[in-house]
């Protein structure tokens, strides 16, 4: 058991070297959780999930000391308020190290078990529920979405505005499908990454409105023309809250019910939720932004959140908290082919299907101009490392609005997770900490696996 707040001083700088194998093997057996939602989930996080010194998985311990140097010069350079970084090999934790503050102003020191909002990390989660639903045989991929949603059926297409800045609109050429949705390819958009009339239409009708719930999200959406043909080209948009929605239509539940019982339970994820307790405020991290000096001030950005209740709105595109070792155990499931610790939560195959290329033939992933990149169910994944200056074919990962990321590499059996809360503002953006990170941890293993790309 591995992220109780009593051993958060122990784990803050990890970094083990072979004479404290011993030690660490005393400390899982000593670990307990006293927080109610981890007894009501079988215990604290972590599992069998052990510790270990890099040398026992293939990673030289000194070199990846230059994880640690990144992380610490971006925080003493004031670019970043405190970082959390976590990584797994083998099935082996051999590096979990905070850096810096949770909060500047109280002077708050990060933990490894501090609480981040983790934004669209949200959508791989809402993937597996659509995929253990999809496993019992609830839809098929190719299914029209108005199957399930009637308010989507006859849904038009923008196409241009006339003189009057009045929508132009015509109808879908093919239905909208569940696996256009699961690979954001569905035609629908954000409201906030792209600049359109339909993107205004969605602001304006409060299409994520924190008030409101999912039956309202989708009874706004039916009145809201396409941002594009279906199947036309990928564009980044609100497809995996709309897959929340279904969640609860084939289920029968809500979707954070669902989610508790088939997903965080099992894999005792005990810090993931839609928001954070009044027992566990103390570890939440303070969100930053930048003045138009550079410097770091404290702003939640999204007008209207408050992750200090339980919402109405529970998105499935990103809604969730949650901690650095809670988003390592759903890794490692999915690295472990849909397993942990006993709990099977995937088929090997249902996962596989997840980071295989979902776009149809000649369509590109067009998110940041990434060469060499392919998207699978809600997932991206590397397709060319050449083109994607990457290390290994097949790694999928995500990240979040606020700067938390993450990767899964099958070929290197390796899962990374890094957990800091920061938007860029006033003409600055943060520092590349997602391809900085990559290469530190590469860089550091030194027995690569044989069989690669497996």
């Amino acid at each position: 058991m591995l992220t109780q707040p009593q051993n958060a001083r122990f784990l803050r700088v990890f970094r083990p070297k072979p004479v404290l194998v011993l030690v660490l093997g005393l400390f899982l057996l000593a670990a307990c959780d006293s927080d109610r939602r981890g007894e009501r989930r079988g215990g604290g996080g972590g599992g069998n999930l052990e510790m270990a010194a890099p040398e026992r998985v293939g990673v030289d311990s000194e070199r990846l000391r230059r994880l640690s140097d990144l992380m610490r010069r971006h925080v003493d350079a004031g670019e970043v308020a405190g970082a959390v970084t976590m990584a797994a090999r083998h099935g082996k934790i051999f590096h979990a190290e905070a850096v810096g503050y949770r909060d500047i102003q109280a002077r708050d020191p990060m933990e490894t078990t501090d609480i981040f909002r983790i934004y669209s990390m949200t959508k791989p989660i809402t993937g597996v529920a659509m995929m253990i639903l999809y496993e019992e045989g609830k839809f098929r991929l190719s299914d029209p979405v108005a199957k399930y949603i009637p308010e989507f059926a006859g849904l038009e297409v923008a196409v241009g505005e006339d003189r009057n800045g009045n929508i132009i609109t015509e109808p879908m050429e093919r239905p909208m499908t569940i696996r256009q949705l699961m690979s954001h390819t569905a035609g629908l958009t954000y409201g906030l990454f792209s600049q359109s009339k339909v993107d205004s239409m969605y602001l304006e009708a409060g299409v994520l409105d924190y008030n409101a719930n999912l039956q309202q999200m989708i009874d706004r959406l039916a009145g809201i023309p396409l941002w594009g043909q279906p199947g036309s080209q990928w564009h980044y948009s609100v497809a995996v809250d709309v897959q929340g929605y279904l969640v609860e239509k084939l289920s029968g539940q809500k979707f954070g019910d669902f989610l508790e019982e088939r997903i965080f339970g099992p894999l005792r994820m005990v810090d993931t939720d839609w928001y954070v307790t009044a027992e566990k405020a103390s570890r939440f991290a303070q969100v930053y932004t930048y003045n138009a000096n550079g410097d770091l001030v404290a702003d939640e950005v999204f007008p209207g959140v408050n992750f200090f209740g339980n919402p109405t709105f529970q998105s499935g595109g990103g809604g969730l908290v949650s901690t650095a070792m809670d988003y390592m155990r759903f890794m490692q499931m999915l690295l472990n082919g849909g397993e942990l610790d006993g709990a099977r939560i995937l088929s090997p195959l249902t996962v596989r299907m997840m980071h295989r290329n979902q776009l149809p033939q000649g369509m590109d992933f067009a998110w940041g101009g990434v060469p060499g990149i392919s998207f699978g169910l809600d997932f991206a994944i590397v397709e060319d490392p050449v083109e994607a200056e990457s290390y290994s074919k097949g790694i999928y990962y995500w990240g979040g609005a606020a700067g938390t990321w993450f990767w899964i590499d099958p070929a290197e059996d390796l899962v990374f997770v890094g957990m800091i809360q920061l938007f860029d503002g006033a003409g600055h953006t943060r520092p590349d900490l997602r391809s900085a990170s990559r290469r530190a941890v590469y860089q550091s293993v030194v027995q690569p696996n044989r069989r690669r790309g497996r």
